[in-house]
């Protein structure tokens, strides 16, 4: 995918327009009957006019259009059993003609802060430092954990109605909540482990050192967590190294993963990457459950040591989880992937007292990228809506059929659009989300 320019004003402009219209869309179409998918009496059944992308038509070299044909489909014990050309006339669930993706995955998510759920309530005040914010969840934490599972189950059914069935969710580990936003979480993730996914990081949000929290850490190491977190290890910590180290030698010895905030900029943030590149190139059993989340570092970069810092990772087969910021200097994106970089995607924040925005939809993410870098193309477009759904697409690049197939899990989501391009385009309404055979939305 060749980036390609696009001035700010329009920019603005075009996402203020898509994203009125979807709400809209959304909106008016949420209460009518035929706009349902009727669930099913069992686990096992079936899907007629179900519409599945199979190729893409050509004028030359150029990808001009998505094909897509109805078929029906079989769920059996929570997977994808048979895939057969339509029966329209079938005993079967109507799927109207709706498009089958991926079911999305937000990769970086706070499930256990947010607002949603509570009365509005915007960002407080300017400018406020990450420091200024520990300090201000210090006061709020104590009342907020009194409402946090209800909170917590109440925005995994907003992500639901956005198709995401899947969510890496960061978990507060301090010594204000102790370790109970973790088990909180826990617990509302148990009242919706038959319809959501969920991997957990373990996250430091005051610091390894300067709230001494590494002894919680450890504690939560223990608790059922799949990555270990760290947060600006140079501005909160006061170095590398030392937390760095600590991180690093806790996913080892617990067998875990790592995905570390990171929001430095400048020298700080690069050599922390770099820091972090080499002790995954020391330790391979960390290659492929490393990330980075926000990386901002890497935004004000000359093109060579982008490129070089690219590769490395690539090398490292170390990920980055980015939240596509709309402002500043946009994230390299596309020079990550050039080098193989696994780029994920999550909304971060939703209406928290960190971030007054975030609908909760990913697929809207993948439509920001798509205008941030350019992709206007049936191709490109296609090609971005892996930002929603983990790097799965339905079409190979060769326009080649790679999903679904017979035996994959039934994770899917039905969107009211032509194609992949269109889906992303028009961040197009959401119809049913399927997740493990479940009909969840």
């Amino acid at each position: 995918m060749i980036p390609q320019s696009i001035t700010r004003k329009n920019f603005i402009k075009s996402s203020s327009i898509l994203l009125a219209s979807s709400c809209l869309l959304a909106t008016g179409e949420a209460d009518a009957a035929e706009n349902s998918l009727s669930k099913p009496a069992g686990k096992n059944y079936t899907l007629k006019n179900v519409r599945l992308e199979t190729g893409f038509e050509y004028d030359g070299e150029d990808v001009i259009h998505t094909k897509t044909e109805l078929f029906t489909i079989e769920i059996e014990d929570g997977k994808i059993k048979n895939i057969t050309p339509n029966q329209p006339n079938a005993k079967a669930i109507d799927a109207k003609g709706w498009l089958m993706l991926p079911a999305f995955k937000d990769m970086h998510i706070h499930l256990d802060k947010t607002y949603y759920g509570l009365a509005w309530q915007a960002h407080l005040k300017k400018n406020r430092s990450v420091k200024d914010m520990i300090a201000f969840e210090q006061q709020i934490i104590p009342d907020l954990l009194k409402t946090s599972v209800t909170r917590t189950e109440k925005l995994i059914e907003l992500l639901q109605s956005y198709g995401t069935g899947y969510a890496r969710s960061h978990v507060n580990i301090e010594p204000t909540s102790k370790l109970d936003s973790l088990k909180h979480l826990q617990t509302a993730l148990e009242h919706k482990k038959d319809s959501f996914e969920t991997e957990l990081v373990a996250f430091p949000q005051h610091g390894l050192y300067y709230t001494q929290s590494t002894e919680l850490m450890k504690e939560a190491a223990k608790m059922d967590i799949d990555f270990i977190g760290g947060l600006d290890p140079t501005s909160i910590d006061g170095g590398i190294e030392k937390h760095m180290d600590f991180v690093i030698q806790l996913a080892l010895d617990h067998g875990k993963g790592i995905d570390i905030h990171l929001h430095e900029s400048g020298e700080p943030g690069i050599k922390t990457i770099e820091y972090l590149i080499a002790k995954v190139m020391e330790n391979p059993v960390l290659k492929g459950k490393t990330f980075v989340s926000h990386a901002f570092a890497l935004r004000y970069l000359d093109k060579a040591k982008t490129e070089e810092i690219a590769e490395k990772l690539g090398a490292a087969k170390m990920g980055i989880a980015s939240t596509i910021p709309m402002t500043g200097t946009p994230m390299p994106i596309p020079t990550l992937y050039k080098y193989g970089v696994d780029v994920v995607a999550g909304n971060d924040c939703i209406v928290d007292h960190w971030s007054t925005f975030g609908t909760g939809s990913i697929l809207q993410k993948a439509n920001v990228a798509a205008q941030v870098y350019g992709y206007r193309t049936e191709f490109d477009l296609s090609r971005i809506l892996k930002l929603a759904t983990g790097n799965i697409l339905p079409l190979s690049d060769k326009g080649e059929r790679q999903w679904p197939k017979a035996g994959d899990k039934a994770n899917v989501v039905l969107v009211d659009a032509s194609c992949s391009a269109e889906a992303v385009s028009r961040v197009s309404p959401v119809k049913s989300l399927i997740q493990g055979g479940k009909v969840v939305f």
